[in-house]
């Protein structure tokens, strides 16, 4: 960790358990919204690596990360999350967070299943939410998102490939996993899409893609283009596939900071009503 970033632990407590969050805070960070990240399907806090430190940096924002339950450092769950998941994290989970952490405007950002719960947060808070970056976010249940998954099933059955999962999930990996894997291939969540949803992200949007994404091809960022209320923004990395801020972190932290500098509030702005925790 660079001397010029605060970084600090803190713990949601939820009712249906406790969240573990960490927030980095660079030198030269000014009193703007600050970005909550949403991590994908198999990630935790400790797995953005050195991506929120220098995102913070480039940007000149405070950067929080959570792990949502069962993942990474937060409770375990027993039973497998619901197939409306996505909307459930942001209606649930998303504005307990915010309370605790006395976030009253933010701009979220998210990566793979994290981005769609970062459009869906965009829609259901429109005024405390000021800007919306997706990283390989998906918007429906692709034929190509499907395919990959099953093949990374297939993977996982190899030895060593959970204990791998275990070292950032511990003993919740298969948990982690099978929410994953069996949540996007039951036939329940086929009509899953944020189509609808998108209609209610008045913010402006950046959307990061990767040409070569292996879970979802470029309609993703097409569909959020055409059917988001607010302005959106697509970049489209060639060459790049499902990890763009692991492949290409500093075009994704330059895109980033230019979109942020250029496309939401930055500071000044009338603050919202703090979202109180859900009942």
């Amino acid at each position: 960790m660079s001397a010029s970033i605060a970084c600090r632990d803190q713990w949601i407590d939820h009712p249906q358990g406790r969240l573990f969050a960490r927030r980095w805070r660079a030198q030269n960070a000014c009193e703007a919204a600050p970005i909550v990240l949403l991590h994908d399907s198999l990630g935790s806090v400790e797995l953005w690596r050195d991506f929120p430190a220098a995102l913070s940096q480039a940007t000149g924002r405070e950067v929080i990360a959570y792990d949502r339950l069962g993942f990474g450092r937060s409770e375990a769950r027993r039973a497998r999350p619901a197939l409306d998941f996505v909307r459930q994290e942001a209606t649930d989970v998303f504005p307990v967070l915010l309370s605790q952490l006395d976030v009253r405007q933010c701009v979220v950002m998210g990566h793979s299943v994290g981005g769609g719960m970062a459009i869906q947060c965009a829609a259901e808070y429109p005024d405390h939410c000021l800007g919306l970056v997706t990283i390989a976010a998906q918007v429906f249940a692709e034929d190509r998102t499907l395919a990959g998954i099953r093949a990374a099933r297939e993977q996982f059955r190899e030895p060593g490939q959970l204990e791998r999962l275990a070292r950032y999930h511990g003993d919740k990996a298969p948990w982690v996993l099978d929410a994953w894997t069996e949540i996007w291939l039951d036939p329940g969540f086929e009509p899953w899409s944020l189509v609808p949803v998108l209609a209610r992200v008045r913010c402006p949007a950046l959307a990061i893609h990767g040409q070569d994404d292996e879970y979802g091809s470029t309609a993703h960022t097409d569909l959020m283009a055409r059917h988001s209320g607010g302005t959106v923004r697509r970049a489209i990395l060639p060459g790049v596939g499902h990890m763009p801020h692991r492949e290409q972190p500093e075009q994704v932290l330059r895109l980033a900071a230019e979109f942020l500098a250029a496309g939401t509030p930055a500071a000044g702005v009338p603050a919202a009503e703090k979202i109180g925790p859900m009942p």
